[in-house]
């Protein structure tokens, strides 16, 4: 490859962990032609929107974040939309947003740097080629294309380098896709059927970041509890593999889906010290008819098992969800069953949304009677119940000492720490601003002074005991 001149990248990402983690692999691999991160849009030369389908309008949003970005961008610079839209959109997305220049979905990121060539390739060629307007890059001429969408993942995912955003903890993918057809959802259409990577895969990129120091893992994936069952193992014994590894102090998986968690699973959580006794369980409705509409193949009864069980072997553990109101044809009865399933299972958090029709799904095609009223008052109901909950749940933490992966000042006071206990919650610490680079990336013992639905107070222990 001929010498390269550096230039900046600047990704903005929305929606789950997973799109966190492909912008992490993006600046890793965008890295290897010279690009490297910019915190400002105005300032790149490659402009990336990491996109999210999981809502309503998603496409539409996406078309206002271009539009606005277009008519700020730098001069001769490019705009590329990656993500879920853009493998649920195709080619049609760019048919509707002239002014992209690159669009590649999830199944095949990792062409990214060489479909980025060959958008600059072309760009170069029209103003080579092209006229006043095409030199000021203002896009009101034909603007080249590249796009490149993949129906399927590839039968082998490449390995690809990694650009991580922290230097304490790190995302690490350990399967792709779902296996299951939920009527509402769109992600096996945008990431496809589920594929496990190898246990000795995965181990192996957890060893090399022990090696740089990381002290915690969050295992990723759509369905986590699915892992092994396309290649004759099963997430227990990938649990207890990487358990192994010196040097990486805490292990946290999500997400989890009930019909593949085991008792198994749960035992092994207890078992291991490593592993953070913290469970994310969608649940999604707490009324058997809406769940078997939803396609979501378990009862209430069989997810509260699980959660009895958990609370049996861990009774401290952190149990979060999430829940969908309004979905078509679900009345007052079947939400306040929901409803009383929050109350019954006591989230430490549950992130609620109203239904939002997803296209290509059977959900999108249902009559649905309930007005944008009745659904907006059902989701503001639930969510004070949510609140009433984690924080009673919350309570169980206060005057405790917690050992804290401290992760950075607090972005809501840079004058405090910011930092997650061991079953995941957010603890914002009291601590004089010139010590801060002695504490950020330890794990110290913390003692918890005030406790709220959604973050606990503390200072430091009189020994921090830093790890």
């Amino acid at each position: 490859m001929k010498q390269r001149t550096k230039k900046k990248v600047y990704i903005e990402t929305l929606g789950c962990q997973m799109n966190m983690a492909d912008s992490e692999r993006m600046f890793g691999m965008l890295e290897e032609i010279e690009y490297y991160p910019t915190e400002s849009m105005l300032d790149a030369d490659l402009s990336i929107l990491n996109t999210c389908s999981i809502r309503e309008h998603a496409a539409a949003k996406t078309g206002s974040y271009v539009g606005k970005w277009d008519k700020q961008r730098k001069p001769g610079s490019l705009i590329a939309v990656t993500g879920c839209v853009a493998q649920q959109e195709g080619e049609k997305l760019v048919k509707d947003i002239r002014t992209v220049d690159l669009l590649i979905g999830t199944h095949n990121l990792h062409r990214l740097p060489d479909l980025v060539i060959e958008a600059e390739n072309l760009h170069e060629e029209a103003i080579a080629n092209g006229s006043k307007e095409a030199k000021l890059n203002k896009g009101i001429y034909k603007r080249p294309q590249v796009a490149e969408i993949w129906e399927e993942l590839p039968e082998l995912i490449p390995e690809t380098p990694v650009s991580r955003k922290t230097k304490h903890f790190a995302w690490v993918n350990i399967i792709y896709g779902c296996n299951y057809k939920c009527t509402y959802c769109i992600v096996p259409k945008t990431r496809g059927d589920q594929r496990s990577r190898s246990i000795a895969e995965v181990k192996q990129e957890i060893k090399g970041l022990a090696a740089e120091g990381y002290k915690e893992i969050v295992l990723l994936g759509q369905n986590v509890d699915g892992y092994g069952m396309d290649i004759g193992t099963n997430f227990a014994t990938l649990l207890r593999e990487v358990h192994e590894v010196a040097g990486i102090e805490r292990i946290k998986f999500l997400t989890s889906h009930p019909c593949d968690m085991t008792y198994e699973l749960i035992e092994t959580v207890a078992e291991l010290p490593k592993l953070a006794k913290y469970f994310h369980i969608p649940i999604q409705a707490g009324n058997d008819e809406v769940l078997k509409r939803m396609a979501r193949r378990y009862t209430f009864k069989r997810y509260m098992e699980l959660i009895n069980y958990i609370r049996k072997l861990m009774p401290d553990a952190s149990i979060t969800g999430d829940i969908i109101v309004g979905f078509p044809g679900e009345t007052h009865k079947q939400f306040m069953d929901s409803v009383k399933a929050v109350e019954t299972i006591g989230y430490d958090a549950c992130n609620t949304a109203v239904y939002s029709p997803r296209p290509f799904t059977p959900a999108a095609t249902w009559e649905d009677p309930i007005s944008a009223e009745e659904k907006n008052e059902r989701i503001r109901f639930i969510n004070s119940v949510i609140t009433e909950t984690a924080e009673k749940q919350a309570q169980r933490f206060l005057g405790t000492v917690q050992d804290v992966l401290i992760e950075g000042p607090s972005a809501r006071n840079p004058a405090r720490l910011m930092g997650r206990i061991f079953t995941n919650k957010t603890v914002n610490i009291d601590c004089d601003p010139e010590e801060h680079d002695q504490y950020i990336g330890k794990i110290c013992k913390v003692e918890i002074t005030k406790a709220n639905a959604w973050a606990l107070r503390g200072q430091l222990a009189k020994t921090p005991a830093l790890v």
